[in-house]
């Protein structure tokens, strides 16, 4: 009996080391699609209302999954926040995203993505007291197309740009940004009165997502897929102009393989910046690595 009782309290504690460390939850519900999100939260609990952070996942709107996003929610957790990656409609499985593609359908992407997003954050706002957030701290961040994605949520005209009839409230404003190799259609989208403290990273050489001004994947004009994308080098000297808070990571001959640097691996990065925004810090920095790579022949090359 009392070997049997060890084997199972062994059992149990095994299981209670590998249970998850996080909830799957359904943050939106309609007739044709169902979203989920996969929540982190601290293992200590606060007096005060969580700091949160909502991550996007990269793979070109056709691939990836939530999952991509947990080494960052996961490590954000065990500094404080709440953090949560998400699932999304990936519109672009199975047609063209390159310079063959359509350019309505890469806009669409990025449009159904980003009111994705706003249907997360929405749903954190309707739940912040069952989750203890606090809703004037949520960030947002992704990687590659979730960095465009959560770009474009940060500084669309929601109301214009609105696919689903509920809507995030009209005083509402990110408290940051984290964009990871990511790129908007248009820096106008950014002014004085909706700009948001934002830190980036980029590879120099990147010809995926433009480091600084060009045509999505460098694309010829005429081509049937071609869309201008400002990329995070222009973006921060946009912010910069506004006398906003930015910082930016150039990571100099690194291409589109430097999109989750820092989330994955210098995560102390991403919750130090966020801990400096909520503490009311302003800054303007730009930090150049080098990686010891150079830009193949053609590519441009921004260290030089």
């Amino acid at each position: 009996m009392k070997k049997q009782l060890f084997i199972l309290l062994a059992f149990l504690a095994i299981s209670s080391l590998n249970a998850q460390d996080f909830k799957t939850l359904t943050y939106f519900v309609n007739d044709s699609t169902k979203l989920e999100l996969d929540l982190f939260l601290p293992k200590t609990k606060s007096k005060e209302k969580l700091p949160l952070l909502i991550h996007v996942h990269g793979g070109g709107f056709s691939g990836g999954k939530r999952e991509d996003g947990h080494h960052i929610a996961k490590y954000a957790a065990t500094q404080g926040y709440a953090a949560a990656s998400i699932t999304y409609t990936l519109y672009m499985k199975g047609k063209k995203f390159s310079c063959d593609g359509k350019l309505p359908e890469k806009v669409k992407a990025f449009q159904i993505a980003a009111n994705q997003l706003w249907q997360a954050t929405l749903f954190f706002i309707k739940n912040s007291e069952k989750y203890s957030i606090d809703t004037n701290k949520i960030f947002i961040s992704g990687s590659s197309a979730g960095a465009e994605t959560a770009l474009h949520a940060a500084f669309w005209d929601r109301n214009a740009m609105a696919l689903y009839p509920e809507k995030l409230p009209e005083s509402f404003k990110y408290a940051g940004i984290i964009s990871g190799s990511g790129a908007i259609m248009d820096l106008n989208l950014i002014t004085k009165k909706n700009v948001i403290p934002a830190l980036f990273f980029h590879g120099s050489c990147d010809v995926t997502v433009p480091y600084a001004t060009a045509s999505h994947h460098y694309c010829p004009p005429g081509s049937t897929g071609w869309l201008m994308l400002f990329g995070s080098y222009s973006i921060y000297n946009h912010i910069v102009d506004l006398n906003g808070t930015a910082n930016l990571y150039t990571f100099c001959g690194g291409g589109h393989e430097y999109s989750d640097e820092l989330f994955a691996k210098q995560p102390q990065e991403i919750t130090s910046f966020m801990a400096r925004v909520l503490r009311g810090e302003k800054e303007q920095s730009h930090t150049i690595i080098n990686t010891g790579k150079a830009c193949a022949k053609g590519e441009y090359n921004f260290c030089e």
